[in-house]
């Protein structure tokens, strides 16, 4: 496969996901992908930038950094640049634990989008599944962060403990001048599903928690809400809960227009989609650009058709635009790819 083949390739590249370690200074008990050790054979630094420069190459939009936590790796800085030198949209999302004064001036410093610290409620929710002390970092980081001119936002994975409390935390957040904050679903695998967290709450009672408070509470509110794409899907507020105005969902964009690569260079469409039989093939092994273009990758959303919608999503009038949701939280929750759980569309009658 070349460059000149894949500018007539149908599903174009923007955007990617990629775990630079699986080293953390927590071990969460809901960690999808089970962090806290970095991965022995984890890419070195000139992998990395053979990484970006293939992102690069293949017209790449934006990259998300995640972990693991970014910052314990002694590169990122290096593997950063890689990115924006090339005119990557480049982000980081972190825990926010370790956040030292030398790490923001290094931020200061480089073109970077923003910096999004996961935060998952009030102190005494957040601190039970990580450690105690660890709100009061994950705060602290977000004052030094915005005090220092840098683009932050906040990130929350609901579960039952903390989804009831977001109305909470939001009186909480309204004193900081983040950007955004992401509500997003917590998906039971890794640690979650060991642990065997409880990850189930109302997804209508979020969705009008943030339609109500997006654009409703204008006078008080200073950044967006939005939902991520495995919470939905098209109840009366779509258009106005996935954080810019007249947004809507349109799919899972798994391996269409998304993918995930994990330390040690694995390639999947997601990187939530954390199970070795959706791994496309390893860096190390084969380019990015001939796993993208094979023959039959992410065959999962390439190949789907209505017919493959299983469950509620069987026969609704959405399923052909939806396609069944998030393919990543439909795995771990029913073990289906095209059946969603946490679907909160209502039709005339009733509850779906």
């Amino acid at each position: 496969m070349t460059l000149s083949d894949y500018r007539s390739f149908p599903y174009r590249l923007d955007s990617c996901v990629w775990e630079i370690t699986l080293g953390c200074c927590f071990r969460c008990a809901y960690c999808g992908s089970s962090g806290g050790k970095a991965r022995e054979n984890e890419l070195t630094t000139e992998e990395c930038d053979s990484v970006a420069a293939q992102l690069a190459g293949m017209g790449c939009r934006r990259v998300s950094l995640i972990g693991g936590e970014v910052f314990m790796r002694n590169d990122w800085e290096t593997i950063v640049r890689g990115l924006t030198s090339r005119g990557i949209i480049t982000c980081i999302i972190t825990n926010g634990f370790r956040m030292t004064p030398e790490i923001i001036a290094s931020l200061k410093k480089l073109d970077i989008e923003s910096v999004a610290v996961s935060v998952d409620g009030p102190e005494d929710v957040h601190d039970a599944y990580r450690q105690k002390g660890s709100y009061r970092r994950a705060m602290e980081a977000l004052e030094a962060l915005t005090s220092n001119g840098i683009h932050t936002s906040v990130i929350s994975a609901l579960r039952a403990d903390n989804a009831p409390r977001i109305r909470e935390f939001y009186e909480i957040l309204k004193n900081y001048p983040i950007f955004a904050w992401q509500l997003q679903a917590c998906s039971p695998m890794g640690n979650a599903a060991d642990n065997r967290v409880d990850v189930r709450f109302d997804a209508g009672e979020v969705i009008r928690f943030v339609a109500d408070t997006a654009w409703n509470d204008a006078a008080n509110r200073s950044f967006y809400i939005g939902i991520a794409d495995n919470i939905g899907y098209y109840t009366p507020e779509e258009t106005l809960i996935r954080g810019i105005r007249g947004l809507r969902y349109n799919g899972c964009s798994a391996g269409l227009t998304t993918l995930g690569i994990d330390s040690v260079g694995n390639v999947r469409g997601c990187e939530s989609m954390y199970d070795e039989r959706f791994n496309e093939g390893n860096l190390r092994e084969r380019s990015l650009l001939d796993i993208w273009m094979g023959e039959n990758a992410f065959r999962y959303n390439r190949q789907f058709s209505p017919d493959m919608l299983t469950g509620k999503c069987a026969g609704c009038p959405c399923g052909p635009v939806c396609a069944g949701g998030c393919r990543s939280y439909n795995w771990f929750t029913t073990g289906k790819l095209y059946e969603n759980i946490l679907c909160a569309r209502r039709e005339e009658g009733g509850a779906r």
